[in-house]
């Protein structure tokens, strides 16, 4: 069964606005911990922070790329490529940070370790639906790339004859 632009756009449709909605979540989360915890903030949360708010911005092109494979496939797989990379880091970040017993007394010290979690959850969530997706936009272009290609055509003539020509 070959795979089809029919069959990626809506799957990668999905993937998109999984990430998206996870970095959102990421977002209002650690701007919450920035908000309300005390100062000086851990330069883990800024980091996050910074990671979150760009995704938000930069995941949306690829809102529009299911279905333009052919104009924004390049560019939205590039931010892909770097943004993974970039949620790992977070996501190791706040494992490092909230994975032992004494997570309440980690940046930001005396929110409960449900919120730190929560939001540790959803950065590997806005991780792993970036992943996602830049495998998918690559089968997506692929898809599109074999559906379109010129010069490919084959036309059957019936059982094996070859067609024939007027003189």
């Amino acid at each position: 069964m070959a795979i089809s632009t029919a069959m990626t756009r809506p799957v990668l449709l999905v993937a998109r606005v999984m990430q998206w909605v996870s970095s959102v979540i990421v977002l209002g989360l650690v701007s919450y911990f920035i908000n309300k915890g005390p100062s000086p903030h851990g330069g883990h949360l800024i980091y996050e922070e910074v990671i979150a708010a760009l995704s938000v911005a930069f995941f949306l092109p690829a809102f529009v790329s299911p279905f333009m494979p052919h104009i924004l496939s390049k560019g939205v797989l590039a931010i892909d490529i770097i943004f993974s990379y970039l949620w790992l880091t977070s996501f190791i970040f706040m494992a490092e940070n909230y994975d032992n017993s004494y997570c309440e007394f980690v940046a930001p010290p005396f929110f409960p370790c449900s919120k730190k979690r929560a939001a540790q959850a959803f950065t590997f969530l806005a991780f792993f639906f970036t992943f996602l997706g830049m495998f998918l936009e690559v089968s997506s272009l692929w898809a599109y790339r074999r559906e379109n290609a010129t010069g490919t055509h084959h036309e059957k003539h019936g059982h094996g004859a070859t067609p024939e020509t007027s003189a």
